[in-house]
């Protein structure tokens, strides 16, 4: 038990240091400029582009490869100008070999470029911890929602269609009525809580399946599983492509089994039930 609670931690850790990595080596890239102004990490003016005004750059190069239309300031990197590039205005380095003596990585591949915030991700973190406050605050209806997953994926699904369907005609027909139009800011608002709740069963389900195929005589607590489903549905949301598709199918899913826990579950009798035995004897006297 013990040895699954530590591989589960070891993988949310490690998906969180790839992504973290990966996200960091792909904004360490030059970014291009096509205006002046100032800017942190190595920039490049593109062949053929014109930029007006100075270009200050800190803790980075200018690759300047187009036409500075003004000064170009540097500090803790350096100026290169590559082919047919211009600088119509004075150069000023400040710093440049000094910066790379004593912090090797400064320059193109600079600490602050490097490590430059992903947003997709972090929008995606800031997702996740909105749908654990929603399982925190209604643990009772993502069950419910877990449990129609389970019982009737394919109901889920067509339920959660024609939600997404009738969000839109809903909200005219409020709005026809003038005075009903208050419901409308309801009926979104009911519409994000059931969306969060959804995902939080959608990401319950899929975490208590993983950890199970990790450990089959075992079953994890609630908020393992829903940290455990959240990890892996973000993983799979940040992919491209893929990620678009798993984000939809989610939010169409997730809906519909929370539409489907209003919907009370029909009672199936257990068996017939059996006719009440006569009353056997002789006659009982009258009077």
């Amino acid at each position: 038990m013990k040895r699954t609670h530590l591989l589960v931690v070891s993988l949310i850790a490690a998906f969180f240091a790839v992504t973290f990595a990966t996200t960091g080596i792909a904004q360490a890239a030059p970014q291009s400029v096509y205006h002046g102004g100032s800017y942190f990490g190595s920039v490049v003016v593109e062949p053929g582009q014109v930029v007006d005004g100075d270009l200050n750059v800190v803790g980075g190069d200018a690759t300047i490869e187009g036409t500075v239309n003004g000064d170009v300031n540097v500090v803790g990197g350096t100026i290169d100008v590559r082919n047919n590039g211009r600088i119509e205005g004075q150069t000023h380095q400040v710093a440049g070999a000094l910066a790379q003596t004593i912090v090797p990585w400064a320059g193109s591949d600079n600490a602050i470029q490097t490590y430059a915030p992903d947003h997709r991700m972090w929008w995606r973190v800031a997702w996740d911890v909105v749908v654990l406050l929603f399982f925190l605050i209604f643990p009772l209806r993502t069950r419910m929602a877990v449990g129609r997953l389970e019982q009737h994926p394919a109901m889920a699904t067509g339920a959660g269609l024609f939600g997404w369907v009738a969000v839109i005609p809903l909200a005219v027909l409020l709005a026809i009525t003038i005075v009903l139009i208050p419901l409308i800011f309801v009926e979104f608002v009911l519409l994000a809580a059931s969306v969060f709740i959804g995902t939080a069963a959608l990401a319950l389900l899929v975490g208590r399946r993983f950890y199970e195929l990790l450990s089959p005589n075992a079953t994890p607590s609630p908020l393992v599983a829903l940290v455990l489903g959240l990890t892996l549905l973000t993983a799979a949301q940040l992919v491209p492509v893929v990620g678009v598709l798993v984000t939809l199918l989610t939010a169409l899913v997730g809906l519909g089994a929370v539409l489907l826990t209003f919907i009370p579950e029909p009672t199936v009798p257990a068996g017939p039930i059996p006719p009440r035995p006569t009353i056997g004897g002789p006659p009982m006297p009258v009077g």
